[in-house]
């Protein structure tokens, strides 16, 4: 098999080569290594590639198949992280040069349960500054590039992570998302992400560390070009830590087949405040009709109270977020980012918190929760749109949306409710634009219900067809 095909197999499938020894961890390393040599240049996805170690690793997980040991489920499976996650050894920078090479000195749990099923870290993946972009470019690295359209971004705050994966350059990996920034680069490249419930994927040994509103808002879930990829990389990454402050014991529960086909979703083509684009909306469409055909109830159904969640969440994530990490970026203003001080001009417009405004939001948050749950009794599931609009070119930060303009801050509003709200939810691909740019859609659930979120996005993607991969280029 020619590399550049070896490389764009998923990760389920390279797991059952390795297995079967039809293919050697050596050789598929050397592949993605290959194909990173060949494309990061125009993607700049990696901010640091760990060939050596991964060798290293590749030659001792073949003596191990050699050998007849007992493997993991992910043995030899090459895979990237988020640079805002630690791996021992590589930068754990998160875009800033505030901490221009800092180097993790241990693994995050996480990262040590993907190591221990068998998982081989080829680098680490760029981001906005302090990820607080929807697109990736910093001061330390530059510029990501989407591998669909190279003048188009590849999102953010995981928009590294999403490119890598997207290109064959990774077999699948782990972003970060407060606000979107697993499933908007998910969106934009065309692959799969999960943002799991806050504690059920432990986000300790992240930067800006899980505490506080990033505690009730921030995640670390998966990213891969499947959702049966992402099912693979869940259950070893799952379960609790003592380091995140939202952990809880909770089980994997994969859902009965029986049990799933009475699952009602309802389904919502826009927010009835910011406008998506035709193709998303047919993406929806799309998806509805490919689940109804699958055997399930779906019917078009849109909660109340969106907007008031997408205020509420600005509260926490803007003006609460800006309030931690401005002692960070103050007197050092120089060294920030365009895009960094584009935020915190956003933030700056609205008065910090107090404690009464601060113990204020938190509990309207937790009455539109329970308002939310509420209505979802007749539909446990929701299916929506990702973003407003497919990858954008690099630099834009308005759009003409069906005769109106969308604001760069309103555009990914279709992703912040479950930040908020704590709920899981996938975006699965669906479609493409006339532009040939991939378009998804979202999937979520009620909290610490990941399974079923997963096996919807695993039936879906059934129903929709192989993944595509991005023109060669």
């Amino acid at each position: 098999m020619p590399p550049s095909d070896l490389t764009l197999l998923s990760a389920v499938r390279m797991a059952e080569l390795i297995c079967s020894k039809e293919v050697s961890p050596v050789e598929l390393v050397k592949a993605h290594l290959s194909r990173i040599d060949d494309l990061n240049p125009k993607i700049n996805a990696f901010v640091q590639i760990d060939a050596e170690r991964a060798l290293d690793q590749a030659h001792i997980a073949e003596q191990a198949l050699a050998s007849g040991k007992e493997c993991g489920p992910l043995h030899g499976i090459p895979i990237s992280i988020k640079s805002s996650i630690e791996v021992e050894g590589l930068r754990c920078e998160a875009g800033t040069k505030l901490r221009a090479g800092h180097v993790a000195g241990h693994n995050a749990p996480l990262v040590e349960r993907l190591k221990q099923a068998g998982a081989i870290v080829l680098g680490v993946t760029n981001t906005p500054e302090l990820l607080m972009a929807w697109e990736t470019d910093n001061l330390l690295y530059g510029r990501s590039n989407n591998p669909w359209d190279l003048s188009r971004t590849a999102g953010g705050s995981s928009g590294g992570e999403a490119a890598v994966i997207a290109s064959g350059c990774s077999a699948g990996g782990v972003g970060s998302d407060g606000g979107g920034s697993i499933r908007v680069p998910a969106h934009f490249c065309g692959i799969c992400g999960l943002k799991p419930t806050p504690g059920r994927i432990p986000a300790s040994g992240h930067f800006p560390q899980s505490a506080g509103p990033f505690a009730l808002l921030g995640v670390v879930g998966p990213m891969a070009r499947t959702a049966g990829d992402l099912k693979l990389l869940f259950e070893v990454m799952q379960g609790p830590d003592v380091g995140d402050p939202s952990a809880a014991p909770v089980p994997v529960r994969w859902p009965d087949k029986d049990a799933l086909k009475k699952i009602r979703i309802g389904y919502f083509k826009d927010d009835g405040r910011t406008p998506v684009t035709p193709e998303t909306r047919m993406a929806v469409e799309r998806a509805a009709k490919a689940l109804q055909g699958a055997g399930f109830a779906v019917e078009a159904f849109r909660p109340e109270n969106l907007e008031k969640i997408r205020e509420l969440w600005w509260k926490f994530f803007g003006v609460a977020g800006g309030m931690l990490l401005g002692p960070m970026t103050k007197g050092r203003e120089a060294e920030l980012s365009p895009i960094l001080k584009e935020f915190n001009s956003w933030v700056a417009v609205e008065p910090p918190h107090t404690a009464q405004t601060l113990l204020d939001t938190w509990i309207q948050r937790d009455v539109l929760r329970r308002q939310m749950f509420e209505q979802m009794q007749q539909f446990p599931v929701l299916l929506c749109p990702v973003a407003s609009i497919p990858a954008f070119k690099h630099g834009e930060r308005e759009w003409k949306v069906e005769g109106r303009t969308v604001k760069y801050l309103d555009a990914w509003s279709y992703c912040e409710w479950f930040n908020l709200l704590g709920m899981p939810a996938a975006t699965v691909p669906v479609t493409n634009s006339a532009e040939g740019l991939p378009i998804g859609v979202q999937i979520a659930a009620f909290p610490w219900q990941e399974e079923l979120v997963l096996a919807l996005a695993e039936i879906l993607e059934r129903e929709l067809g192989p993944w595509n991969p991005p023109p060669v280029f």
